[in-house]
Parts: C-alpha cells; sequence; structure tokens
C-alpha cells in the first residue's frame, strides 16, 4: 500500500510541477508530461519501479482519446469536410508512410517492418499542434484549418493503423514472442475455425455498434433518474471499459471499439455528459502514459547513437516538411500559412508511442528499432516549439515584408472599410450594403475570398494590419472602419494605428471578451462590440419568457441587466492597465468588488420591481 501511494504520489507531484511550467514556456502539456517523466526517471530506477507495466495500464487513456475523438465525429461534420479529409489529410498520411518506408527499405529492414515504421511516422502531434494554434490565435486562418483537417484524419487513420499493424507480425518473431511468454489469457476466439472467428468478431462489432444506438439511451435514462452523478460516471466507465474488453476478448483493438462507440453516440443527448465524464479520466491516463515514455527514455542508447538518433530526427522533420509543402501547393495554401501548415505538422506524434508498443508487443518491430524510434519521435516533438518559433520569427516577418507583391491591388475607396470578412464582419457587409453604402472589405484568408468571389461578391486579399494596404483602401479619407478580424492582436494593431494615426475615423471594433474591451478602451476606441454579448442577452431573455414572464416584461429586464452592465465597463475601464495582469492591479481589483456589490444589489430591486415582486 505504501509503495503505491510513494509512486502515485512521484507522477503526480512531477506532473503537477512539470507540466504548468512546461505550458508557461510554450512547450504544451505533453512535451511537459514527457519532461517529468525524464527528470522523475532515475528515482524510479532507484525504486525499482517497472515503468513498462505502469505504461500498459496508463495506456487506456489512449483507449478513452479516440472513444471521445469518435464523440466529436458528427456524421455531418465529416461529409462536410470530406475533400480536405480525403484529399488533403489522406494523401499526407499515404505519402508520408510511403516514403518512410522506402527510406527503411533503404536501410535494409523487410517491407512488414518498413510499413510499420511508415505507419508510426507519418503522424503528428495532436495535442502539440492545436494547443499551439490556440494559443497564437492562429487556428481560423488557412494553415490552421488545413492543419486541423489532417490531424483529424490522422486519428482516425489511427483505428485502421491499430488493427493493421497486429498483421504484419513475421513468423520467426512472433514464435520468438511467444516462446518468451507462456501464460494464457481470456479469449471467445481461440480454438474457433476462421470463418467461425470471422463470424464472432463481426458480431462483436455489431454488437458494440447496435448497443450504442439502442441500449445506452434508455440505460442512460434509468441512471439519470438515480440523480447521482458520480453514478452517470460510474456508467461512463462501464461501458468504454466493456467495450474495450469485448474488443480484447475477440482479438481486436480496445480502441477500435470504443472509437466506433464514439461516433455512435455522437449524435445522442448524452454526448457531453459523458465528454465531461471520461475527460479527467482520460487527462490524468494520457498524462501518466506520457511521463512513462518520458521515464523509459534510454539516454545510454541516445549517447551511443547521439549522430544517428539526430540525423533521423531532422531527416524526418525535412521529408515530412517537403511532403505538407508540396500538398499545400496543390491544394492552394498561400503564403505564410503554406509554412504553417507544413513546420506545424512536420514533427512525429504522441500517437506514434502507441503504435511502437503496439509493435513490440504484436512482434513487427524489435525492441532495439523500437527504442532508437522512440527517441526520435521524443525528439521531434521537443523541436517543435523551435519550428513555430522559425515560423514566427523568420516566415512571418519575410512574408510581411513581400506581402505588397501578393496583395490585391485595391482599386476602389470607399467611406467604410471592413477589416476581416468572417462570420461577423461578413453580416455587417450585408446589412450595410443592402442598406445602400458601399463597403470595402479586406480579408487575409484565401478561402473566404475564394467563396465570396464565387457568389459575385467583391473582396480584396490583403493583412488588414498593415499600414501602407489601409492607405489602398483609403483610410485617410474614410469616415468608418470596422475591425472584425479574429485574431485579438491583430484587432489591438489596427484600431491602435487609426486612432494614433487617423483620429477622424470612427473605429467600431469587435473584442473577443471582456477585458479584450478594456484593452480596446486602452487603445482609444470607444465603439466596442463583444463578439457573444447581444447573443447572450437574447438567449437571456428567452429564458426568462421560457420562464413564464412576459415579453415585454423580459425585454425590460434584458434592457435593466444592459445598461448596468454597460455602464460598469466605462465606470472600470480607465483603471485597467494592460500591461498588468488584471488580478495584479489592486486599483482594478478593488473597483471590481466595489461595483460588484452595488450591481448586484441595484440590480436585485430592478429586476424584482420589473416583475411585481
Amino acid at each position: 500500500m505504501t509503495d503505491t501511494l510513494l509512486l502515485a504520489f512521484i507522477f503526480l507531484s512531477a506532473g503537477v510541477i512539470a507540466v504548468p511550467i512546461a505550458t508557461r514556456l510554450g512547450l504544451g502539456s505533453v512535451l511537459g508530461y514527457l519532461i517529468a517523466g525524464i527528470v522523475i526517471s532515475p528515482l524510479l530506477a532507484s525504486l525499482h519501479i517497472d515503468v513498462i507495466s505502469i505504461q500498459h495500464f496508463a495506456e487506456f487513456g489512449v483507449v478513452m482519446m479516440l472513444f471521445l475523438v469518435g464523440l466529436e465525429l458528427e456524421p455531418k461534420m465529416l461529409w462536410a469536410m470530406r475533400s480536405k479529409l480525403i484529399g488533403l489529410g489522406g494523401l499526407q498520411v499515404m505519402l508520408s508512410a510511403l516514403i518512410v518506408m522506402m527510406a527503411a527499405m533503404a536501410f535494409g529492414l523487410n517491407w512488414q517492418i518498413s510499413l510499420a515504421i511508415g505507419l508510426v511516422l507519418c503522424l503528428s502531434s495532436t495535442a502539440i499542434v492545436l494547443q499551439t494554434l490556440g494559443e497564437k490565435g492562429l487556428m481560423k486562418s488557412d494553415g490552421g484549418q488545413s492543419s486541423f483537417s489532417v490531424l483529424l484524419t490522422q486519428d482516425i487513420a489511427v483505428i485502421p493503423m491499430i488493427a493493421l499493424i497486429p498483421l504484419l507480425a513475421t513468423v520467426d518473431m512472433h514464435s520468438d514472442d511467444h516462446s518468451e511468454s507462456g501464460h494464457a489469457t481470456m479469449s471467445l476466439v481461440d480454438g474457433l475455425a476462421p470463418w467461425a472467428t470471422v463470424l464472432v468478431t463481426i458480431g462483436a462489432i455489431a454488437a458494440v455498434i447496435i448497443g450504442g444506438a439502442y441500449v445506452t439511451r434508455p440505460l442512460f435514462r434509468f441512471i439519470a433518474s438515480a440523480k447521482l452523478r458520480e453514478l452517470f460516471t460510474a456508467t461512463a466507465l462501464m461501458i468504454v471499459i466493456g467495450i474495450a474488453l469485448l474488443m480484447t476478448l475477440v482479438g481486436l483493438s480496445p480502441a477500435l471499439g470504443t472509437f466506433l462507440a464514439g461516433v455512435v453516440l455522437a449524435n445522442s443527448e448524452y454526448r457531453h455528459e459523458l465528454e465531461s465524464d471520461i475527460d479527467p479520466f482520460k487527462g490524468l491516463l494520457l498524462g501518466l502514459f506520457f511521463m512513462t515514455v518520458g521515464a523509459g527514455v534510454n539516454f545510454a542508447l541516445l549517447g551511443e547513437n547521439l549522430a544517428l538518433i539526430l540525423g533521423l530526427t531532422i531527416g524526418l522533420i525535412a521529408l515530412k516538411c517537403a511532403v505538407l509543402l508540396l500538398l499545400s501547393y496543390i491544394f492552394k495554401i498561400r503564403g505564410a500559412d503554406r509554412w504553417l501548415f507544413a513546420l506545424g505538422l512536420a514533427q512525429a506524434g504522441e500517437f506514434g508511442f502507441v503504435l511502437l508498443s503496439l509493435t513490440v508487443a504484436s512482434a513487427v518491430i524489435p525492441a532495439a528499432i523500437a527504442d532508437i524510434l522512440l527517441l526520435v519521435v521524443a525528439l521531434s516533438m521537443l523541436l517543435t516549439p523551435a519550428l513555430f518559433i522559425l515560423y514566427d520569427k523568420v516566415i512571418v516577418p519575410k512574408f510581411s515584408r513581400t506581402q505588397a507583391e501578393k496583395a490585391d491591388v485595391i482599386d476602389e475607396q470607399n467611406d467604410i472599410i471592413i477589416a476581416g470578412h468572417g462570420r461577423i464582419g461578413g453580416l455587417v457587409n450585408r446589412m450595410l450594403r443592402a442598406a445602400g453604402f458601399h463597403t470595402t472589405s479586406i480579408d487575409y484568408s484565401s478561402d473566404q475570398l475564394e467563396m465570396l468571389r464565387a457568389f459575385g461578391l467583391k473582396a480584396f486579399f490583403g493583412d488588414a494590419t498593415r499600414p501602407d494596404l489601409l492607405h489602398a483602401a483609403g483610410i485617410e479619407n474614410a469616415k468608418l472602419i470596422i475591425v472584425a478580424l479574429d485574431d485579438k492582436e491583430n484587432i489591438n494593431k489596427v484600431v491602435h494605428h487609426v486612432h494614433e494615426n487617423h483620429p477622424h475615423v470612427h473605429i467600431i471594433a469587435r473584442a473577443v471578451d471582456r477585458h479584450h474591451v478594456y484593452d480596446l478602451y486602452a487603445a482609444g476606441c470607444r465603439d466596442i462590440i463583444r463578439e457573444n454579448y447581444d447573443s447572450s442577452l437574447r438567449m437571456g431573455r428567452s429564458a426568462f419568457e421560457a420562464l413564464g414572464i412576459d415579453k415585454k416584461t423580459s425585454l425590460k429586464m434584458t434592457n435593466a441587466f444592459d445598461e448596468i452592465d454597460r455602464k460598469g465597463m466605462i465606470e472600470i475601464a480607465p483603471l485597467y492597465d494592460p500591461n498588468v495582469t488584471a488580478h495584479e492591479n489592486p486599483a482594478y481589483v478593488e473597483k471590481v468588488k466595489e461595483l460588484g456589490d452595488i450591481w448586484e444589489n441595484d440590480l436585485g430591486k430592478i429586476m424584482a420591481e420589473l416583475r411585481g415582486k
């Protein structure tokens, strides 16, 4: 018992300390867990801890991850993304795997081992890339959206890979592996004729699909009637573990079964409840898995083969980057987005650790080769922040300087300039044009502009944060600029430039959140629209009406809330310092507390009066 508690304390302490530090340094949580495992590896060795056995337990986090991936894959969404998933994502997986396979065969390995290596190394790190794109505000860019499509394809491709890899086992290695392990395991297909094995396997898959479609809903309704949250969590875990067990008994990958179950449940009304219940367990087990990978890094092997491992790592990154650049040309990803796409996905991924474990367990890749590949995967992931730094410091400035040649020539000047023609800017543009106003729209997404031009709408390609482009659009003579860009920093940049250099122009700016309102206020903008504020007010008004309050009173109550909220923001805004974290600004904090009490009391009285209570 003491040993178990000590082990749990070591792993939890390492994760709690390392991951926040790694996240602050821009390395991401996955690398944080890997580094934590590397740091505690000497301690685990001194305690004679069997890291591999812990890793086998932690691999269940991957099973849960694929269940959650399945829950996210609604059939309608997949159909809408089919061209990029099949074309861009599918070609990336196939070309990368094929080229890596050919390179491995050139080193003298047989085709089975080479193919397995290709499948392992063609994947990229979903966790690192998505987190980094989100932190940098690049998810909505062409490069970010294309990267997401490829990562989604890779996550789906893991399922057939897991099913295929055991079939690549060579006879010699397979027999050696079994001769060393003489213990028996439970199975529903041992001793059955081949046709019977196929029937049992198909039956198991059908049971998962049919059960997910018809049994889970009444089961969850029954559990929900007990009104015990922990019982719902226990049921969700029971389903995932039960499906994983069934797949294991018929000789299939447990990840395959849970992925199928997730897809079947993607349209279930219990989907979000399942996600929230499973996600903490998935996160902890995946963190444990990555720490065991870090703890299992063979530094002696790295020292002995440093040149080889570094060469393979750099070669892998260069190879994948070349494939991704080729695909970016084919799929018309332009400018800096092309390099964001190529550099961002050039590393190997966390699923590589899972597939390597499977290849060794299935006697496909010898342990000696797998150990070297494990180091290659880990090092390529560790180098990923450097690739994003290369993008930020070298690629982006270069394309900013040369974009003047690539940007559209703006051949018209109007009183209204719209910076960003996405979800918000597009609707505003339609309203203004419908009312007879003439606008000049600028957007940096080539996909968005191609779609607009297909419908006969005129918009210009370019980066609205560049002063020379605003000059070309006629900012000196404009009356109004509407800043509806996606990225917070870019919005701030445009607002600051226009306020400082063209004070006669009225600025309407989109704010991402409440603190962004204060940033824009400090930059000189006074007409600020919170992107989700009005829809939230409408939703609140609908909630009042659903609770039996008449429409007229609901509108008055909503307006009262809106008036007090806006008044409070105007009082707080002058105290906000964009250069200081909000909770470290004493004047700001005190004013928020003071007004919070006043608002709560005043608003409560107003609402009560309006409701006649």
